[in-house]
């Protein structure tokens, strides 16, 4: 798909509708941009009209000269079986509008369920595919908004629905349960999920991991402080992606740990992109399919968590879109287990730098987003047949 195509995402929702008709879709890997090529059908034909999807009518010479191409070239046919089964983790409390994943799977019509913290210690996950989490603090600390949003009634609503869960579930403190909730989420990819997280989500779920069973909360928060000597207790061979980071503590400065380089990014300011990675299509399908895009170069968006220092990572940890010139990460995959995990750093990809408070943004304006596709080459990933992929 390249820039011929009229709506990029909803592109995404054909395939996947495909596959929910019992038709396999091959994914041509760096053929145009990323394509989708499936047998000739006048439902899809259809739907693709319907949704305003741009597509092409080949006859099997053009399908042949298709393959050569792609075997003459840094490109790869891999095979979309089935279509993955979905869900948000996320909290209750939340619109749709709150998070990018959510937004983008409705506007491609994807289906999706959701789960929070009692559907996954209850061992819910088991049953779909692809998991992501909403813009979530795994430490316990509401996104480290208490300086600046303690009086509104949309974090104290928080605050409110967390402890609750809490005690529903048996934990004395909510931080107890968002790390319980973190060994289990590793532990789904373990037995061969895939995870898929974006702005505080992904450096947040290490710390808990990290900090198992200790005390990095301080007083406003959880009414006690900080664990004597925590700093020796953090274990960062528990973690997916990152290591030897350090913790930020102080409950009114609004960040996690010094892995994230939003400060770096705002710096910068909007008129930056990050570089997509271009990797051998045939020898490494995966990180080649999680970055299939029209264009290499996307705008700079900024979160909670924008993106990772390169040192805090892990060795194992692949590279796949950067700020040149600088030793910050905006786009990781890593595997754990049978499973894998993608992170992206920053909120919106449509929006620089979301405010709380701030519009939604509207998709059918960015039909054409490049960042959105990232998240969308993530939905589909766990519907390629796997013996084609090499890790």
């Amino acid at each position: 798909m390249d820039m011929t195509q009229t709506d990029h995402l909803r592109a995404y929702g054909v395939a996947y509708w495909v596959l929910e008709q019992g038709e396999d879709v091959e994914w041509l890997l760096n053929y145009k941009g990323g394509s989708f090529l499936f047998n000739d059908f006048k439902e899809a034909r259809d739907m693709c009209l319907l949704r305003g999807v741009r597509f092409e009518k080949i006859s099997s010479t053009d399908v042949v000269s298709i393959y050569q191409t792609i075997e003459d070239n840094n490109m790869e046919k891999i095979i979309l079986e089935k279509p993955p089964k979905v869900t948000i983790y996320t909290p209750p409390n939340k619109e749709p509008w709150d998070d990018a994943v959510t937004l983008t799977l409705t506007y491609a019509k994807i289906p999706y369920d959701k789960v929070w913290d009692e559907e996954v210690l209850k061992g819910e996950l088991f049953k779909y595919d692809w998991l992501h989490l909403h813009h979530e603090d795994f430490t316990g600390q509401y996104g480290k908004f208490y300086s600046s949003f303690r009086n509104a009634e949309w974090y104290k609503e928080s605050v409110r629905i967390n402890e609750a869960m809490a005690k529903k579930l048996g934990f004395k403190k909510v931080w107890h349960l968002k790390h319980s909730v973190a060994r289990d989420i590793k532990q789904y990819i373990a037995k061969g999920g895939f995870v898929f997280a974006m702005c505080s989500a992904p450096i947040t779920l290490d710390i808990a991991l990290a900090a198992e069973n200790v005390d990095i909360v301080d007083v406003p928060i959880d009414d006690d402080p900080v664990e004597a000597n925590y700093k020796n207790k953090i274990d960062f061979t528990r973690c997916l992606a990152f290591e030897d980071f350090t913790l930020e503590t102080n409950p009114l400065i609004y960040e996690h740990s010094d892995a994230d380089v939003t400060k770096e990014a705002q710096l910068r300011g909007q008129d930056t992109y990050f570089s997509l990675f271009e990797f051998s299509a045939k020898y490494d399908p995966v990180p080649t399919m999680l970055t299939q895009n029209h264009i290499a170069l996307v705008k700079e968006f900024l979160g909670q968590d924008s993106g990772f220092r390169r040192e805090k990572l892990k060795k194992s940890i692949v590279i796949m879109g950067d700020i040149k010139g600088t030793e910050e990460t905006k786009y990781i995959h890593g595997n754990y287990g049978e499973g894998s995990f993608t992170f992206l750093g920053g909120h919106d990809p449509e929006d620089y730098a979301h405010l709380v408070g701030d519009p939604p943004t509207r998709l059918e304006l960015h039909k054409n987003s490049p960042g959105y596709r990232l998240i969308l080459n993530n939905v589909l990933f766990p519907a390629a047949k796997k013996k084609k992929l090499k890790t």
